[in-house]
């Protein structure tokens, strides 16, 4: 009996692809700006998590196996079953992390410049709802900051604001961006989703690299955590890695907050799509990723899911086998010990001595201000003996405008 031919596609009805595969198969000249959207409405939360919890340990050795992993792999590195396979996943890790980054940790810090925001998040201790002091800084303090910052000896950091377009938005950003980019020779940016053409003009202005973090891909969960604001619009912020791309940005980070949805593996795979689909719509851009868990902060929401430290250190090794040239950073949220420990493992980039509240460096810090509660409260000459303890040397620099951006 002959085989059924498979059915066309619809006109404008497009047919789910499978698991692990991504819309980048398709024809690229299927739309001029496709976005991660796309693939995204084509997976299935729940699908995805079964698929996950029915890896076996024979698909987790076969990952372990190959020269190069693909989603499929990495389902299966993150899966249940992978968990009693964390000492070949670490040694694989850090073999791919040192052919790749050398015996080197990047080091940056955060610099708030306000904690306004116009949104109402249940995580986040700047959410409108919240009754704290708010605060955001003026030229003059923003220079201060800067030079309380360089004093401690970095040389990249990371502005970071709450979400409110009019008080903290492009006119802000034009004024302040080239006080900060005199003093750094790095300078990335965690703010609110902007259009393609002001990220080109930031990048005119100096901007290296722009995280965006997605929070939860779970489109049920993000709406429960996200009531008021710009930021309810979820494909908005899915799309703007894609604007990011678009405009020329060195450097792209992604990642979602573990704890905010009841499944961090589910997310986690939702993440290694986007980068999967980003690497391939916009390969000119370089990609970094943060795996925060969910800390205490000004309204004490409580995780959906408690992610253990073994499971955190099984999701960064599987990272770093599923992509050996990613960024993977890892911040203060976490306490000393488990980033001591984690450093050999693959991570590449971390914060140290960091303030999560405006005018921290240069004033003390202030707990009302704050975004939420940091769990390594270390010195950088703390966090960087340990780096070199590890085995590993620190670098505060590693760029030279001369070389061109």
């Amino acid at each position: 009996m002959a085989s059924l031919a498979p059915l066309p596609e619809m006109e404008g009805i497009r047919a789910p692809l499978p698991l692990g595969e991504g819309l980048g198969v398709r024809a690229a000249a299927e739309t001029k700006e496709a976005s991660f959207i796309d693939r995204w409405q084509e997976l299935d939360w729940d699908d995805v998590g079964m698929q996950i919890r029915a890896k076996t340990t024979r698909d987790v050795e076969l990952a372990l196996g190959k020269p190069r992993r693909n989603l499929q792999d990495f389902m299966a590195l993150i899966s249940p079953a992978a968990e009693a396979y964390l000492p070949q996943l670490a040694q694989l890790a850090e073999s791919l992390t040192r052919q790749r980054f050398g015996n080197t940790v990047g080091f940056y810090v955060p610099l708030y410049l306000s904690n306004l925001c116009a949104n109402d998040c249940s995580y986040c201790g700047f959410s409108m709802s919240n009754r704290l002091k708010r605060k955001t800084l003026n030229a003059e303090e923003i220079e201060r900051e800067c030079l309380a910052i360089k004093a401690r000896g970095f040389d990249s950091v990371l502005l970071v604001t709450g979400e409110h377009e009019t008080k903290v938005g492009m006119a802000y950003f034009r004024e302040m961006m080239p006080i900060i980019r005199r003093h750094f020779s790095t300078v990335g940016m965690e703010v609110q989703p902007l259009s393609e053409a002001e990220y080109a003009e930031l990048k005119s202005l100096g901007l290296d690299a722009v995280m965006v973090y997605q929070e939860t891909y779970h489109a049920p969960a993000y709406a429960r955590h996200h009531l008021r604001g710009n930021k309810q619009d979820i494909e908005w912020r899915l799309a703007t890695p894609d604007r990011l791309g678009r405009a020329g940005v060195d450097k792209i980070g992604l990642g979602a907050l573990i704890g905010l949805s009841s499944d961090w593996r589910s997310d986690s795979y939702f993440v290694a799509e986007h980068l999967a689909w980003m690497e391939r719509h916009h390969w000119q851009s370089r990609y970094s990723l943060s795996f925060p868990r969910l800390r205490p902060c000004t309204g004490g929401l409580e995780p959906e899911v408690t992610m253990s430290d073994r499971q955190l250190v099984q999701l960064i090794c599987a990272w770093r086998l599923f992509s050996p040239t990613l960024d993977l950073s890892l911040s203060t949220r976490e306490s000393p010990a488990f980033r001591n420990g984690a450093l050999r493992l693959g991570i590449t980039q971390m914060s140290a001595e960091s303030r999560t509240q405006p005018g921290g460096y240069a004033d003390g810090g202030k707990e009302e201000l704050e975004q939420f509660a940091i769990h390594d409260d270390r010195s950088l000459g703390e966090v960087a003996a340990a780096v070199r303890q590890a085995g590993l040397q620190p670098v505060f620099k590693d760029w030279e405008s001369f070389l061109g951006r």
